[in-house]
């Protein structure tokens, strides 16, 4: 069974009914740690929200105004989390997150995409795929990738969004003999029902589960940020659809602005400015390091010629009564300590050491 948010994936709203309600736990993770919740798993007749799946985060969205923190596939029901239980064979307003939405159709439209061309221009192949918070990443059978491959890609994906091509959804029965002829990495176990095939007009044909645009001027551009190695023999394109685009483009003006100010040079000449700062920092550093050694010199001699010369000045100390680390080469020790508020304690042990020491003597 498909959903509604599979057969209409621009559809914002609609009304359904409960189905079963029944309490539930779900485990969150933020900054403040693991978190459990306690509410309900919620059953639609028929549901708006997509649930997790096929490489696709869920939605979010609201039933009668009530938050739903997530959408999980069970065999062919969905589970929406609320904190709020709703009354089996109530009608209720089913509303998503449009934004979030719309974004998940534009990335998820633009992996089939250069998934696609990908194959065709270089017999690169598909073998998972990642929609991230902030970008996504297509895994490539391959060790490695050209720049040349990348810009080719990405020329060709560019090319067919500005040909308006159309996105259609079709089901076939699982005996249909045009489902052998379709890409797709197999079906889950637990599968049931109709094969869901989404396909590129002239580009590709591919069983997929998620949301799509229905026309891939939909996805306005795709920019590849570039690649990164993955697992054994597999490469990470990473990439940029839609709004993100925009997104991206946002931020990096604006760190582009911020530069300029600080800089006090275009922005043809950043790299340029930094790295003769870079430079300077490190002759600075060089010549500071130089100083402090000379003066740690001169306050040496000065201690050691001070009439109150008595074997031992306290300037640092690092031991183990300090709870400090540290080392000592060439005649010089060098460290860090941890509780200096026992510096008496260890002036006393250095005194009767050197004491000891010159009566031994």
């Amino acid at each position: 069974m498909a959903f509604r948010c599979q057969r209409d994936s621009y559809a914002r709203e609609f009304t359904t009914t409960v189905v079963s309600c029944r309490p539930a736990e779900l485990q969150t993770e933020g900054s403040n740690g693991k978190k459990v919740l306690s509410g309900f798993h919620v059953v639609l007749e028929d549901t708006l929200l997509f649930p997790e799946g096929g490489g696709q985060p869920d939605d979010r969205g609201t039933i009668n105004d009530i938050s739903v923190l997530r959408v999980t596939r069970r065999r062919e029901q969905a589970d929406h989390f609320t904190q709020t239980p709703l009354d089996p064979g109530s009608q209720v307003l089913v509303r998503v997150d449009w934004e979030r939405r719309f974004d998940h159709m534009q990335q998820h439209s633009g992996q089939h995409l250069i998934t696609a061309v990908a194959d065709h221009l270089f017999k690169l192949k598909t073998t998972s795929w990642e929609l991230g918070r902030f970008w996504s990443a297509i895994e490539l059978d391959t060790p490695s990738m050209t720049t040349e491959q990348v810009a080719a890609i990405e020329q060709s994906v560019n090319e067919k969004i500005r040909d308006r091509l159309p996105v259609n959804v079709r089901e076939l029965s699982l005996d249909d003999p045009e489902v052998e002829q379709v890409r797709g990495r197999g079906l889950p176990d637990d599968h049931a029902g109709p094969v869901r095939v989404v396909s590129i007009k002239g580009v590709d044909s591919n069983m997929c589960c998620g949301t799509h645009v229905s026309n891939l001027s939909d996805l306005q551009v795709i920019k590849i940020l570039g690649t990164e190695k993955g697992k054994k023999n597999k490469t990470n394109l990473i990439f940029l659809a839609g709004n993100r685009v925009l997104k991206w483009m946002e931020r990096s003006h604006g760190t582009e602005k911020a530069l300029t100010a600080l800089l006090k040079c275009g922005a043809e000449d950043h790299v340029e400015a930094v790295k003769k700062l870079q430079n300077s920092t490190k002759i600075l550093q060089k010549n500071n390091l130089n100083l402090l050694r000379d003066l740690a010199v001169h306050i040496a001699h000065s201690l050691r010629n001070s009439p109150d010369w008595g074997g031992v000045v306290v300037l640092h100390r690092v031991a183990e009564v300090l709870e400090g680390k540290g080392a000592g080469k060439k005649g010089r020790f060098q460290g860090k300590a941890t509780k200096m508020s026992r510096r008496t304690e260890v002036q006393a042990l250095l005194q009767d050491y050197i004491t000891t020491r010159s009566t031994k003597e």
